[in-house]
């Protein structure tokens, strides 16, 4: 983790830091920009302590007004522009023989002279892979301060392939777990964690090998696929430039180009004994920030919309939607900054300009308790008639459970040839709303009795029937319209805290905490209504002068104030009333 000196521990370093912990990863903070005028490194590293815990050690420290380093754990000599070196490195010593119990009783009998080398070394490392340890290294990237102690300490001390825990794969439906071996001779298993559609190479596909050799010239699987391609390019990618390479190894990271099956968190193998491998997928947050597009221009909808496709492809957390009913395309992102960025991607990089506003909400309807619906479908024009006749019972289920629907019908007094119709009428309500027009979820659908006609009763008529019992029903279950809750944080200078707490009060947000930030920013936690916040960046920055950002993160949906449902379902004239 890259802590830039000058700016101090930013809200994302925090969250990421949250991140590899719960995923078990050795971490190392590196404090860059350590020449940079006006910074308290002694305040910051205490900062870095207290918000990521006394584990977190200097393993160096600046020297010199931020123009060298001296080494706190080898060669614990010299003189730091802040602290005492012997001290860190006596911090050190005191936090690495704590995991090892034989190191331990060495060090309590003999002292530090009774270590061996090689005996602290392997401590020193245990510390790291266990998250016992936490280096904290000082680097200054402008004039290098620091960089040639930091690669002997990647060299010396940080995981390599072959140890740690390398992550456990699932294998089949069952999800067998499936141990990848960091040996070359194996058949190859790679994980594609990163998608670039380049303008110049094509589409690249950048994996991980953990497993076997991937070698130019041979032939790779993508997930279950049964037609393999050929690896004729492989790259090492560094920065701009794509090097071509032989082989890359367990361990190594390399690109593949113009593989159009290749998507993000694809396995790559090359046999079918692989097949059915996959990780365990990213918990991403869920996008809610939305803009709805169209092209500034007529006639590049097709442009737009492949653009937007190859966007979606490199960025698991953008998200296309488009609305059917009211011909209405809209992108989803983590906030207003990265749609903004998004945009300017399809600008830049496809020469595609558009025109967005905020877009409709995402509302849902659901019942809030138990009712019965009944409706008889029956139809004479001439000839055979349509006859039909649903009885049916609905019950709310747990906010995310979706729906279901159950046949409870005995006796035979509906077909279960039939029960296909009904289940589709009642499918035709939840895909369009009841009392607002909204996505219907969170019901069970029980069908219990009905009627049928030896002639007249066709799929058409139980159709009909199935969809105008569920509305029947609907009408007497209390049905409610909820709305989503995002989880809100807003970063603010700390004399705009009080602005900023006091409007979140009048957009019905619940204020959870807050805390401190360097250099005078707070934190504020809280939870809103989506429709509430979604154009908070501009009143964020009249509050704030500019200075404020927040980020948004799905949380869950909760019903909506009565007189907030009132005008959803005014403005919503309902189809099933205008037949």
């Amino acid at each position: 983790m890259v802590i830039n000196a000058a700016n101090g521990i930013e809200h994302s370093s925090a969250r990421l830091m949250e991140y590899a912990k719960a995923r078990r990863l050795c971490r190392l903070i590196i404090v860059n920009k350590i020449d940079h005028g006006d910074i308290d490194l002694e305040w910051l590293t205490e900062q870095l302590r207290e918000q990521f815990g006394s584990e977190c050690l200097p393993i160096n420290l600046p020297a010199q007004g931020g123009k060298a380093v001296v080494d706190c754990f080898y060669k614990p000599d010299g003189q730091s522009d802040f602290s005492s070196v012997k001290d860190a490195h006596q911090r050190i010593i005191d936090q690495v023989v704590e995991i090892n119990e034989t190191v331990m009783g060495h060090y309590l009998e003999e002292g530090e002279e009774g270590l061996s080398g090689e005996e602290l070394h392997d401590a020193f490392e245990q510390c790291l892979r266990e998250g016992h340890l936490v280096p904290i290294c000082f680097v200054s990237a402008r004039t290098g301060a620091g960089v040639s102690e930091l690669l002997d300490l990647f060299e010396k001390l940080m995981p390599n392939p072959l140890e740690g825990n390398p992550p456990m794969f699932g294998k089949g439906d069952g999800n067998e777990p499936f141990q990848t071996e960091p040996n070359g001779e194996k058949h190859v298993v790679a994980d594609v964690f990163k998608i670039i559609n380049d303008p110049f190479v094509g589409k690249l596909g950048i994996f991980r090998v953990y497993q076997g050799t991937v070698r130019r010239d041979t032939q790779l699987f993508v997930d279950d696929g049964k037609k393999p391609f050929k690896v004729g390019h492989l790259f090492k990618i560094r920065g701009k430039d794509h090097q071509e390479i032989d082989d890359a190894i367990p361990g190594d990271i390399a690109a593949v180009a113009k593989v159009e099956d290749i998507h993000f968190d694809a396995i790559l193998h090359d046999s079918h004994d692989e097949d059915h491998i996959h990780l365990k997928p990213i918990d991403f947050p869920q996008p809610m920030f939305g803009l709805a597009i169209e092209p500034a221009t007529r006639g590049q909808e097709q442009k737009l919309g492949t653009a937007l496709h190859k966007l979606a492809e490199e960025d698991p957390c953008f998200r296309i939607e488009h609305n059917k009913e009211l011909n209405e395309t809209v992108i989803r992102g983590l906030g207003e900054l990265h749609l903004r960025v998004m945009l300017e991607r399809l600008k830049e990089r496809y020469q595609v300009e558009v025109k967005s506003r905020p877009p409709k909400i995402a509302y849902r309807e659901t019942v809030s308790s138990n009712a019965d619906g009944h409706h008889r479908h029956k139809k004479q024009t001439g000839g055979a008639g349509q006859f039909g006749e649903v009885f049916l019972r609905i019950e709310p289920l747990p906010r995310g459970s979706g729906f279901e629907f159950v046949d409870d019908v005995v006796g035979g007094s509906i077909p279960g040839s039939f029960l296909p119709a009904i289940e589709k009428g009642v499918r035709m309500v939840l895909e369009h709303g009841a009392i607002a027009g909204y996505v219907l979820q969170d019901v069970r659908v029980i069908v219990y009795d009905g009627k049928h006609h030896p002639v007249d009763s066709k799929e058409v008529a139980f159709v009909s029937a199935g969809k105008k019992a569920f509305l029947d029903a609907i009408t007497k279950a209390r049905p409610i319209v909820l709305e989503p809750i995002v989880n809100l944080d807003v970063v603010v200078p700390e004399v705009a805290m009080g602005d900023v707490t006091g409007g979140l009060s009048t957009k019905r947000a619940r204020i959870n905490g807050t805390d401190s930030q360097r250099g005078g920013e707070i934190i504020i936690k809280a939870q809103v209504p989506l429709a509430e916040v979604s154009d908070y960046t501009n009143e964020l920055k009249a509050i704030s002068g500019g200075q404020g950002r927040y980020s948004i993160e799905f949380s869950h949906y909760e019903a909506v104030p009565p007189h907030v449902q009132k005008q959803l379902s005014e403005a919503y004239k309902p189809k099933h009333e205008e037949e």
